[in-house]
């Protein structure tokens, strides 16, 4: 399989649960005024957050097969399991708008949020493999200081969810502006 088949697949499957997402929000019924948006600011804070983190991982899939020449059988299902972590997102992100933070949803969306960094993490480990040892994508990400800081916010705010739910959505936001910026670590390599 070609690498551009792969992008456009999972391009797609990202288009779709971002569609999905904002899908979730209902107009206000015979209400025209901005005090009937009141109700659902933790739904949008919701849907920027998870937004902002379906950019990032698509952002950071594209510039990690930048890097690859060669798809195997093995990227495929790893490339699927992401996009399969990836779309839990939606149900994550409604669920815990709808219950603004509550506790069990807090928690829910930071452990779909591990599964998400997880199956990244496999994905980069498959394609490293599959490039074999001069892999440019190996030299890139030999650093791992920002996935192990995130890995401690996605627990910490688990956590903190049971008791206080609002820091959690602290942990997790600075996980997502620790990733804004793409991986330098990848654009560097990519000349």
């Amino acid at each position: 399989m070609t690498k551009g088949r792969l992008e456009a697949f999972s391009d797609g499957v990202l288009a779709i649960i971002i569609t999905i997402m904002v899908l979730e929000f209902k107009v206000p019924e015979d209400a025209s005024d901005f005090a009937a948006l009141k109700p659902m600011i933790p739904k949008l804070i919701s849907y920027v957050l998870s937004f902002a983190y379906v950019g990032i991982y698509w952002n950071n899939h594209h510039h990690m097969l930048q890097m690859i020449n060669k798809i195997k059988g093995n990227v495929l299902w790893a490339n699927l399991f992401l996009l399969f972590t990836l779309s839990f997102l939606p149900f994550t992100t409604a669920w815990m708008g709808e219950n603004h933070f509550d506790k069990n949803p807090v928690a829910l969306y930071g452990f779909n949020l591990i599964l998400c960094a997880l199956s990244f993490t496999i994905l980069e480990k498959t394609l490293i493999a599959s490039e074999g040892e001069h892999s440019k994508l190996k030299n890139a990400v030999k650093n791992h200081t920002k996935e192990s800081l995130s890995l401690v916010f996605y627990i910490a705010g688990i956590a903190l969810s049971f008791f206080y739910p609002i820091v959690s959505m602290v942990c997790y936001g600075i996980v997502a502006a620790m990733w804004l910026i793409p991986d330098r670590r990848m654009e560097k390599n990519m000349e």
